[in-house]
């Protein structure tokens, strides 16, 4: 039987960086060379996108995620 499995992977990293932009980058830049490193895996997973947005700690953002958190 054939059966579709739609996942997500969410996660938060703390990182130093100058800028949001250039935190962004930065973890961009580990998650590519993971998912490059393990390319056989991600294409028979079906990964098709990584996806992320930096916030200062403290902000609304942050606040709201952590209302949401477990």
């Amino acid at each position: 039987m054939k059966v579709k499995v739609h996942w997500i992977i969410d996660g938060i990293v703390e990182i130093e960086a100058d800028t949001l932009e250039q935190a962004e980058q930065l973890v961009e830049d580990k998650l590519n060379v993971l998912a490059e490193s393990k390319s056989e895996e991600m294409t028979e997973l079906g990964a098709r996108a990584i996806q992320g947005k930096a916030y200062l700690p403290g902000s609304s953002e942050d606040i709201a995620k952590s209302d949401t958190e477990v």
